[in-house]
Parts: C-alpha cells; sequence; structure tokens
C-alpha cells in the first residue's frame, strides 16, 4: 500500500490495481469500504473490475494501514470525503467511478452531492443516507460491555445470511475485530447524526443502488425513497436480509455495477 497525507496531517493509505491493456488510457473506479473494514473487503470485487478499469481502494481515516486521528482531533464526514478528494489529486484522477459500500456509501453520496464535478458514476451498496434513522447507536454499550469481536458475533446475523460461507463470515469477524472500538464507537456515533435524504436530489451523476430486500440496519423502503430523490437511478434489490452484500453476494454485486457502466458508457 502507498500513503498520502491528509488535509489534517494523517496518512491515509490507498492501493491501486491496474490490469488494463498498457496502451489504453482507462478510467479509475474509487472503491470505498463500509464502517469497521478496510480496503481488503473489496478482495473478490477486484478481479472483476480490473481488467477494463484502473481500481483504486483507500483505507478511510481509522481504518485498515490508515492513520486514527486523536481522541481530541476533528472527525467528520465532511473530513472522510475531503480525503477522497485529496487521493483523487494526489494521483492526477480529475474523475472518477465512485462505489461506496455501507459507510463508505455516505462518503460518496457526500462527495457526489458537493463535488458532483469529479463523479462519472456513483454506484451505492447497502449505503442509505446517514445512520440516522437507525438501531445502530444501540451497538456502542454492547461493544464497550462485550468488545468488538463478541459485538460481531452476537450481531452476524444482521450482516449475513445462511448461505453465506462460514470462513468468510470467520474471517470478516477477526479482520473487523481489528478496529478500536473507541474510535468505531466515535465513527458510527457520528454517522447516526446524519440523514441527508433531503441533499439526494442534486445527486447529477448516473446512479446505482444495490440494497438488501430484507435491510436489518436501517429500512429497506428507505432505497425506494432514494431512488426517487435521485433522478433516473437504478435500484436493484438482493434478497436477503443480510446488510453485507458487498461481502455476502460480491460477484452480482460487482457484476451488477459492470453491467451499469456499460450502459452508461
Amino acid at each position: 500500500m502507498d500513503t498520502f497525507v491528509s488535509d489534517d496531517g494523517l496518512n491515509i493509505a490507498y492501493t491501486v490495481d491496474d490490469f488494463t491493456d498498457p496502451w489504453t488510457t482507462p478510467e479509475t473506479i474509487i472503491l470505498l469500504h463500509a464502517a469497521m473494514g478496510s480496503s481488503k473487503r473489496w478482495f473478490r470485487w477486484v478481479p472483476r473490475l480490473v481488467r477494463d478499469y484502473r481500481v483504486v481502494r483507500m483505507d478511510l481515516r481509522g481504518h485498515g494501514q490508515s492513520q486514527q486521528p486523536a481522541p481530541d482531533q476533528d472527525f467528520s464526514l465532511s473530513l472522510l470525503v475531503g480525503d477522497v478528494l485529496k487521493l483523487m489529486e494526489h494521483l492526477g484522477i480529475d474523475k472518477a467511478h465512485v462505489a461506496g459500500n455501507s459507510a463508505g456509501g455516505y462518503v460518496a453520496q457526500q462527495l457526489a452531492i458537493h463535488h458532483g464535478e469529479r463523479v462519472r458514476t456513483l454506484a451505492l451498496i447497502a449505503a442509505t443516507p446517514g445512520l440516522k434513522n437507525s438501531h445502530a447507536p444501540t451497538w456502542i454499550p454492547k461493544i464497550r460491555e462485550r468488545g468488538m469481536r463478541a459485538f460481531l458475533l452476537d450481531t452476524i446475523k444482521e450482516r449475513f445470511d445462511d448461505t453465506a460461507d462460514p470462513d468468510l463470515v470467520s474471517w470478516f469477524v477477526e479482520e473487523a475485530s481489528a478496529r478500536d472500538p473507541e474510535f468505531m464507537a466515535r465513527f458510527v456515533l457520528h454517522m447516526s447524526t446524519h440523514d441527508f435524504m433531503e441533499d439526494l436530489p442534486g445527486i447529477t451523476a448516473p446512479t446505482l443502488m444495490i440494497a438488501p430486500g430484507g435491510e436489518q440496519i436501517g429500512h429497506a423502503e428507505t432505497y425506494r425513497e432514494m431512488q426517487r430523490r435521485i433522478t433516473g437511478s437504478r435500484l436493484v434489490y438482493i434478497d436477503t436480509r443480510g446488510h453485507n452484500i458487498g461481502d455476502g453476494y460480491p460477484d452480482r454485486c460487482a457484476d451488477e455495477l459492470l453491467a451499469f457502466l456499460r450502459t452508461v458508457r
């Protein structure tokens, strides 16, 4: 992984994968992972995308190999958006396809709302407009009482359905458990202050939404309201109650994204 320095001095990690023909100039897809995750969570997506696109994966601040803000240092959704813009500047990317999974989708939405000229297309995977209308704040006392690993095991049915590979689920739990619980509490509580549904008409980029039909973190009907507000957007439901469709149904999600990109190219 490489790093760049954010506007407020944090080291932010990223990876670039590119297996396109060397005589071409490929368009870029930026992938933004979910809370408690890292850029590793896209491991099943990347092989499907890199033949046709330059793929950039960033670790959100406080996740993966990116530096964690100090407890007395500012943290906000707008700073996460600023990190994406800084990454684009660092890599010389004027405009990119942006795909965000869950909390990464909150960042992607804000980027498209406030910096639409930088977004070719927007793809949202299980990403509502913030966590304000969810039960996510109830996670915090459980994390503090039980620890990250026990909390994730206790709530795993919210994230994966019975079709999920047990080895994948075990890997997810161990990988997510590596995050600092106090920073995750800070992250989730901040995201729980956001509901930017009213701002969605400001998104002008072609938009794909892939959503769990039985969403348990938030509400599945929220995605229909999002589709109504984002002009020309496409909504695809996956028949599952598991929120983590980007992990549990990666091939389906990546193929939906590729098909969408072909239609708007």
